[in-house]
């Protein structure tokens, strides 16, 4: 029920008031909760039934009303509460929404606690209170604060950015990138839960207008957002929507000195630990997702985690992925140098990504599992997450879809044939095993 990213799915489907009165009663032990929700307009339910569910318990109720997931998660420690809870579905569909919890440090509910949660919303019997035991609930505007959190972080810069708020909750932004001397110009900046701007997801095709804003007037860099603001990508300005694994290198090239380390996932770009490298930073890796990289980043000497799909960490300031703050912190290293020079020195390796259909992933995985442990030697293979090779030009990657009956291979090396030769190695171990 509850992956990395909370529970997500198609509201009336998966995603319920019923569920959320749930989740609700499975806080009941805590004395305080923090709420807050994207602008789908589903959200609304879902935070009046999660809402009921803790009050019947006897816990106080703090609304945020409309908000970032990640001024939701910093705002777990400024009420001092006990968890928070954003009612969003992130960068899926307008159909879509989810709920996602987290602890006051910032983090996501890590395994145990997820499992916990999900034991006490399938049993459903919560200890409920009285009349007179109800806990309250009362509205809270944590935005204002997490906008002057980000001013007081980050070095003033005179930059003119363009920023796709994609008709989400990343407002916040803005009023920080103004807070810090910057001219913004926004695009999908009402918020409306069906997205009608673009997609909810930052991808380059759905930012397109976002690449020919920048690249066509004066801007020196584009931001963009998903729907909760958790991510973050960017445009340089020469009008270029930068690859994740690009951006990761660049943000944690400034954050690490030689000697620290940086928390990325596994299937992350060889050219940033190459790049990295250079700097005397070393790479940690981590299983695919945002509560994973935090729980890396919050061990000594990793002073930053980040995904290529725009989830930034700097442990310092929170173990959120905060897309406003990324967006900050972006805009003033373009002031020092401009965002595409840095990105030109970022190498790129040629990258092969397929998907295999099976309905059998999980004894497909077992299988390539039990093959690739027997033919290579152990200190090549990680079983991290997935189960992935290391050559000395390259890798293959094999995981199975947390949502889909996929298998997704992914092959990387310096050298375009080596990729290729990587990618039909990853195919043969997937055909071998489905056809056993």
């Amino acid at each position: 029920m509850f992956g990395t990213s909370g529970v997500r799915g198609p509201v009336g489907e998966d995603v319920t008031a019923e569920l959320a009165l749930r989740v609700g009663h499975a806080l009941g032990d805590r004395d305080r909760v923090v709420v807050g929700r994207d602008p789908r307009d589903s959200g609304r339910l879902l935070v009046d039934a999660l809402a009921a569910g803790c009050r019947e318990c006897g816990v106080e109720v703090v609304d945020l009303g409309v908000a970032a997931t990640p001024t939701v998660g910093r705002a777990v420690a400024w009420e001092d509460a006990d968890a928070g809870v954003a009612i969003t579905a992130s960068h899926n569909p307008a159909p879509d929404n989810g709920i996602k919890l987290w602890q006051p440090s910032g983090q996501a509910f890590d395994g145990p606690l997820r499992e916990e949660i999900e034991a006490r919303v399938r049993a459903d019997d919560p200890d409920l209170e009285a009349w007179d035991g109800l806990g309250d609930r009362r509205a809270a505007d944590a935005t204002d604060r997490h906008v002057a959190a980000l001013v007081d972080t980050v070095e003033d810069c005179e930059r003119s950015v363009v920023l796709d708020v994609g008709n989400g909750a990343g407002g916040v932004t803005a009023d920080a990138l103004v807070g810090l001397g910057c001219h913004v110009e926004t695009l999908n900046a009402q918020p409306d839960g069906s997205f009608p701007g673009r997609p909810s997801e930052p991808t380059p095709e759905n930012c397109e207008s976002l690449a020919t804003l920048v690249r066509e007037g004066e801007a020196d860099l584009g931001i963009a957002h998903d729907g909760d603001a958790d991510r973050m990508r960017a445009v340089a300005g020469d009008g270029e929507f930068l690859s994740g694994d690009t951006l990761l290198a660049v943000l944690a090239a400034d954050a690490a000195e030689s000697g620290d380390s940086v928390a990325v996932p596994v299937d992350t770009s060889l050219a940033v630990e190459d790049f990295l490298a250079e700097r005397g930073v070393e790479t940690v890796r981590t299983p695919v997702g945002d509560v994973y990289v935090a729980a890396a980043a919050a061990e000594d000497g990793v002073t930053f985690g980040g995904e290529p799909s725009g989830a930034w960490i700097w442990p310092e300031e929170t173990l959120c992925p905060d897309g406003p703050l990324a967006a900050c912190r972006l805009a003033a290293l373009d002031a020092e140098r401009p965002l595409a020079e840095r990105a030109a020195e970022v190498p790129t390796y040629p990258i092969r990504r397929e998907n295999i259909e099976t309905e059998a992933k999980t004894a497909v995985m077992e299988r390539v599992r039990e093959t690739v442990t027997t033919e290579y030697d152990a200190a090549d293979v990680s079983t991290l997450d997935g189960v992935r090779v290391d050559r000395d030009d390259g890798w293959f990657l094999l995981r199975a879809s947390g949502t889909q009956p996929l298998v997704r291979v992914t092959a990387e090396a310096r050298d375009p044939e080596r990729a290729d030769a990587l990618r039909e190695t990853a195919l043969s171990l997937v055909d071998t095993a489905r056809s056993e």
